[in-house]
C-alpha cells in the first residue's frame, strides 16, 4: 500500500479538500497522509470564512509526516499565503518526492477569488517548475495561469492538463487524488490520466451534487413567518424555532430569494396590515397594538416605510 500526502485546505461539507482526499485515496487502495494548511467555514451555500494556519505549523505537519512515512506522490491543493507556499516549495525541494500533482484552488464555487495577485506570482514562479502534472479546469484556472502552455503540452518544463467538461462540487478534486494514487503505482502519466478520468466517471454515476437543506429550509421558515408574524418579527426567533443561526437562515433566504430574512417578515407584516387597514373598521390604534407595535406612532413609522404611505393615506387610496 502506497503513502500518498495531500497538503491541502479542509471543507467542511465532506465534499472537496483533505476530506475527500483522504477518502479518494483510500477507495483505490493507497494510505492517504495529511497537512491542512487552511480550515474553511462552509457548508453547501458555499465558503463564508477561511482561517490560512501558520505557516510553520503547515512546516511541522510535513515533515513530520516526510520524516517518518517517506510518500513518494504528494498532492497539493489549496495555498492562500506566500508563507504557506515558501515553505511548502523548501520541503518539496528537501525531499524531492517521486511524483508532485497541483490542483490549484483559485476560485469558490460561488466564483469568488480565493487568491491574489502575489501568491499566484509565486506560484508560478516557484511551485509549478516543481510539479509532475498540473491540473486546471477550462474557463477559470487557465485564465489565472495563462503563462501555461495547455491541453497537456510541456512549457518551461511544466506539464498541465485541463478538466475540459464542467464536473459537480469535489469531483475534480477526485480527479487529482484518484490521480496522484495511480501515479504512485508506477503507472504511466498517460495511463493514469486515463484511470483517473474512468474513476471520476463511476462517481458521476452514482453521486449528485452535494446538497444540504436550504430549500427546505426556506419553505418552512415562510411557514413559521406566517404563524408568528404578527407577534415577531425577530430574525432569532426564527432561527431558533427551525434549529439553525441565524447567519445560516440569513444565508439560505439570500441565495434562494434574493432578500433577507427581515425584510420577507416585515414584508408580510406589512402586507397583513394593508390588507387589515382596507377591510376592516378597526382604528389604526387597535390594529396597532393587535400586531406588537408599542404606539401606534411606531405602527405607522414602520408601515410608511414599507408601503410608502402612511396608514392613514392608505385607507383612502
Amino acid at each position: 500500500m502506497k503513502t500518498i500526502l495531500t497538503i491541502t485546505g479542509s471543507d467542511s461539507t465532506g465534499g472537496s479538500g483533505v476530506q475527500a482526499d483522504i477518502r479518494t485515496i483510500a477507495a483505490l487502495g493507497g494510505y492517504a497522509v495529511s497537512a491542512v494548511t487552511s480550515v474553511t467555514v462552509q457548508n453547501t451555500l458555499g465558503i463564508q470564512a477561511f482561517y490560512d494556519l501558520p505557516a510553520e505549523i503547515v512546516r511541522g505537519q510535513i515533515e513530520a509526516i516526510i520524516n517518518d512515512m517517506q510518500p513518494d506522490t504528494v498532492k497539493v491543493g489549496m495555498i492562500r499565503t506566500t508563507e504557506t507556499l515558501a515553505v511548502v516549495v523548501d520541503v518539496l525541494l528537501k525531499y524531492r518526492p517521486h511524483h508532485i500533482i497541483y490542483d490549484p484552488i483559485v476560485t469558490a464555487s460561488n466564483g469568488d477569488r480565493l487568491l491574489s495577485d502575489d501568491v499566484i506570482t509565486q506560484i508560478r514562479c516557484r511551485l509549478l517548475p516543481l510539479c509532475s502534472l498540473v491540473i486546471l479546469r477550462e474557463g477559470e484556472t487557465e485564465k489565472i495561469f495563462n503563462s501555461l502552455s495547455l491541453k497537456g503540452k510541456k512549457e518551461t518544463d511544466v506539464c498541465t492538463y485541463v478538466l475540459d467538461d464542467p464536473l459537480q462540487h469535489g469531483l475534480a478534486n477526485s480527479f487529482s487524488s484518484s490521480l496522484a494514487v495511480y501515479l504512485s503505482q508506477d503507472e504511466p502519466m498517460e495511463q493514469a490520466i486515463k484511470h483517473a478520468r474512468e474513476y471520476v466517471r463511476t462517481l458521476i454515476t452514482r453521486k449528485s451534487d452535494i446538497s444540504g437543506r436550504s430549500s427546505q429550509l426556506y419553505y418552512e421558515f415562510l411557514e413559521a413567518v406566517q404563524l408568528h408574524y404578527r407577534t415577531n418579527r425577530d430574525v432569532a426567533f426564527y432561527a431558533d424555532c427551525l434549529n439553525v443561526s441565524p447567519r445560516y437562515l440569513s444565508q439560505v433566504a439570500h441565495r434562494i430569494s434574493g432578500k433577507s430574512p427581515k425584510t420577507i417578515i416585515d414584508h408580510t407584516l406589512a402586507d397583513a396590515l394593508a390588507c387589515q387597514l382596507r377591510t376592516t373598521q378597526k382604528t389604526i390604534q387597535e390594529i396597532a397594538y393587535e400586531h406588537g407595535f408599542a404606539s401606534q406612532a411606531q405602527f405607522s413609522k414602520f408601515f410608511k416605510k414599507l408601503m410608502g404611505h402612511s396608514p392613514s393615506e392608505w385607507r383612502r387610496t
